[in-house]
């Protein structure tokens, strides 16, 4: 993922992204259907497509630099106190950015992979504080609203042996 430099972020927190996202899902996928009446039965057809909210699980760390810096993105699409939009973060250009979703075989490879188009912050959660997990790591979950996303298959490398 890499954060909209609008935001004020440093390039310098991609790499640290790609590291502490711990866990995702791979998107899913709907179609409505839309029913229509015709000579006395019910006909189905296509409706609209949605894409539904994309979550990842973030591995906090002491300094919260990942999770500050989410607080700030979400900050300047509305803030706190005065229910406003940074004026940098006026068009969905400077508020918006792309992620990819990989998944890897045993061997390390990328054997699917998907670009996440448009996202953006809607719910930073909360972490629990509790004395009795301190055998855990600190982590919290991030769920973004996004555009679309486009499924990239093949994935070419040099094992590939034949497209999907």
């Amino acid at each position: 993922m890499t954060l909209p430099p609008t935001i004020g972020i440093g390039a310098a927190l991609d790499q640290e992204v790609r590291f502490k996202a711990r866990a995702t899902s791979l998107p899913g996928d709907s179609v409505s259907s839309i029913t229509v009446p015709y000579f006395g039965r019910e006909v189905k057809v296509a409706g609209t497509r949605t894409f539904p909210d994309w979550s990842i699980t973030v591995i906090n760390d002491e300094n919260f630099r990942i999770r500050n810096n989410l607080e700030i993105w979400m900050s300047g699409l509305n803030s706190h106190v005065g229910n406003l939009r940074s004026p940098n973060l006026v068009n969905n250009a400077q508020y918006q950015t792309d992620a990819w979703v990989n998944q890897y075989a045993k061997s390390g490879q990328i054997i699917k992979q998907y670009k996440m188009v448009g996202l953006f912050p809607i719910d930073v959660a909360p972490i629990d504080l509790d004395w009795a997990s301190g055998d855990q790591i600190e982590e919290f979950s991030v769920t973004f609203a996004l555009q679309w996303w486009e499924s990239i298959f093949p994935v070419v490398t040099t094992d590939s042996v034949a497209a999907i």
